[in-house]
């Protein structure tokens, strides 16, 4: 099978009811799916955006009325027009369309040149629909997806095809979107280094511009984990001056290139190794659209494998449909440089929808090809690219584009992060601090890195025109409190890890919308926060200050007690308060019972779980803390005059110094010995 097929697994007939043309497959009790065949053959095949049908056998019933015909699961009710399609779900007694209700919508393709919800090309962001309603059922039609061959090819369907799949999952958010993982397939675990802090700029940096930079990021004591060269790291400006002009003039014949510029990188294999040693994973930015040209030092290669005559300088064009030229594209262009030191690339495709397939959109191929080849060998697969559509989770990580810098834009991202889960895209990467314009304010770009540190990854970044990121660019107190949110971002890594791994392997977000777990209208008001990994709520500050110096936020706190992260300060749920915050806080929350894991502080890059602070707040809770080798459990439990917590780091390899401090109406902090597995804390 080639390196980028995928197998097909047929569906249990059982699981199938076939009439007049039409098959009805129950996928889960709440999952059916309804199919029309253009020529009379069904499709087994994995697709763009379902991977796996063959579930264990749902148990249901048929009763037939003609043209009308109900699927009876142990959950719901179905009913079917075997003319129309159309179908309906029973809920409280009452037949409820598919179509009807509010959709909760997705996400979107990018947010290049938004400010807030208005964009540039075309006036709003508009979001894609999700899996869920309002009204608790929604159909998503996969009738236009390219099937997936198993020799890694891709097949169009035939005309007049329906293929289409209803939800039925009511409000249960968390239990569909594991249904629907289970059927689109899983979003992979993430390496560690990719939840950290990211410096990104697109700037024309030389190789010792850029390793001075990281060396002052470390004399300022602000960890880093990715380092990302943006374009400018290939030829560029340098080109011969036959090259013709093949895109359009504000990207230039420069904007395609896998050619190290020597006169700013002269040894690009030691710059590599210079941010190696200082613990940083690298990435380099691709905009693969305009082929392979003559001047490339990978062009005789790719043209010998593409069937061209190196003579003849004619470029190898970029062609996504053709397997044949992206076996060469990974083996020539990417990694080779893999070999010296890149971990991952950023695919910033951004040149239109069309190929040679009509409705296969490039996009999508960049996509899935580089994250099976990124994942070969038992290597972790990463990307960072744009959203191609649902069953894009399956190709994380996505990179949202080039927002103008204004609090408008800032407004914009909590929610759209957060509704992202919707479809199952939980890893947004935005360029935090903006792309586009700015002008050095010193407070919008600290409330950007708080929720920078409170959202899935917080890459600094900004374009070669605009104000840059670095946080001492911004005043002494904008310095102070972002570097202190930058530290505090790479110490969560033991919580962000969990939160990942437990994405990949229980369909759980790490930024999910409030009515997730609570189903008060409250929650479906408050769109811009959101639950943040399995113990916090986080409400970002996305307004400017009043006169008085404090910022008000609005905050619907769920039943229950909830503690101040940053203050200790309780609150009782089931309303809204209205947070006064200065600029060196943020509304964020830990629930009753929450534990905590957080890197002890420390100087330096490293990503090592051996030194812990555990912060745990009064109250019951469990949790288990994923490490890459292991795991470690961690049980709060109440008991006469206070509180036990118990840990147990036995199928962990990595073993750790822990600080634990308990959070109750005053902290309390104790320091346990190795091998030390319990601590008692009283009530106060």
């Amino acid at each position: 099978m080639s390196r980028f097929g995928l197998k097909t697994e047929p569906i249990n007939p059982s699981q199938t009811y076939v009439k007049n043309g039409v098959r009805l497959s129950v996928i889960t009790p709440r999952i059916l799916r309804v199919e029309r065949s253009a020529d009379g053959v069904f499709e087994d095949r994995p697709t763009q955006m379902v991977f796996e049908r063959n579930f264990a056998n749902p148990q249901f019933s048929v009763i037939e009325n003609g043209n009308k015909v109900t699927i009876l699961t142990k959950q719901k009710e179905f009913s079917v027009d075997l003319n129309t399609l159309s179908v309906s779900v029973k809920k409280d007694g009452k037949w409820v369309s598919s179509h009807s209700g509010k959709n909760l919508k997705g996400t979107a393709r990018t947010l290049d040149f938004s400010w807030g919800r208005w964009q540039l090309q075309t006036l709003r962001v508009k979001l894609g629909k999700g899996i869920f309603s309002t009204s608790g059922v929604t159909e998503i039609d996969d009738s236009k997806s390219y099937i997936l061959l198993e020799d890694g090819n891709v097949l169009g369907r035939k005309k007049g095809t329906v293929d289409k799949y209803v939800f039925a999952f009511d409000d249960d958010y968390l239990g569909g979107l594991k249904e629907f993982y289970s059927l689109t397939g899983a979003t992979p675990v993430l390496p560690k280094y990719s939840l950290g802090n990211w410096w990104s700029r697109y700037h024309a940096y030389t190789q010792e511009e850029y390793t001075s930079l990281m060396d002052k990021f470390i004399e300022k004591e602000i960890p880093l984990t990715v380092a990302t060269i943006d374009m400018d790291w290939h030829l560029v400006h340098n080109l011969p001056k036959d090259v013709k002009k093949e895109h359009f003039a504000i990207q230039g014949v420069g904007w395609t290139g896998y050619t190290f510029d020597k006169n700013l990188f002269p040894d690009y294999k030691q710059f590599f190794k210079d941010l190696k040693s200082k613990g940083l994973a690298i990435t380099m930015n691709l905009h693969p659209r305009d082929g392979v040209r003559y001047f490339e030092d990978q062009y005789e290669d790719m043209a010998r494998a593409n069937g061209i005559d190196p003579l003849t300088k004619k470029t190898v064009p970029f062609d996504c449909t053709d397997l044949n030229f992206m076996n060469s594209y990974f083996d020539y262009l990417h990694h080779p440089y893999e070999e010296d030191g890149v971990d991952f690339w950023w695919i910033d495709w951004q040149q239109g929808t069309k190929s040679k397939l009509k409705g296969f959109d490039p996009l999508w191929a960049l996509n899935h090809y580089h994250t099976l080849d990124s994942g070969r060998d038992g290597r972790t697969p990463l990307i960072l690219s744009r959203y191609a559509g649902i069953g894009s989770h399956r190709y994380p990580l996505g990179f949202s584009g080039d927002t103008f810098v204004r609090w408008s834009s800032l407004k914009l991202q909590p929610y759209f992060t957060a509704n992202a889960s919707n479809v199952g895209y939980t890893w947004w990467s935005h360029d935090i601090g903006g792309h586009v314009a700015g002008k050095g304010d010193g407070e919008l770009y600290t409330r950007w890195v708080q929720f920078g540190t409170f959202s899935p990854i917080n890459r600094l970044h900004s374009n070669n025109l605009s104000w840059s990121k670095e946080p001492w660019l911004y005043g002494d107190r904008a310095e102070k409190i972002s570097t202190d949110f930058l530290r505090l971002r790479h110490r969560l890594l033991p919580y962000l890890y969990t939160a990942n791994i437990r994405t990949a392997r229980d369909g759980e977000p790490l930024v999910a919308p409030m009515y997730y777990r609570d189903n008060s209208p409250l929650a479906y008001r408050a769109k811009n926060q959101y639950y943040f990994g399995s113990e916090l709520l986080v409400a970002p500050v996305v307004t400017k200050m009043k006169p008085d110096g404090y910022s008000v936020t609005d905050v619907y706190l769920p039943e229950g007690k909830w503690t101040d992260f940053f203050t200790g300060e309780i609150y009782r749920g089931g309303r809204v308060y209205k947070m006064r915050t200065p600029l060196d806080r943020m509304p964020v929350f830990a629930k009753a019972g929450a534990i905590i894991p957080m890197i002890a502080k420390r100087d330096g890059n490293s990503q090592k779980f051996d030194s812990l602070e555990v912060k745990v707040y009064a109250g019951e809770g469990e949790y288990r803390m994923f490490d890459e080798g292991g795991f470690t459990d961690f049980k709060l439990t109440e008991i006469e005059g206070g509180y036990l917590l118990t840990i147990n780091d036995d199928n962990n390899p990595q073993k750790a110094d822990y600080k634990v401090t308990f959070v109750d109406r005053e902290e309390e902090t104790v320091i346990l010995e190795k091998g030390q597995k319990q601590v008692t804390f009283q009530r106060k």
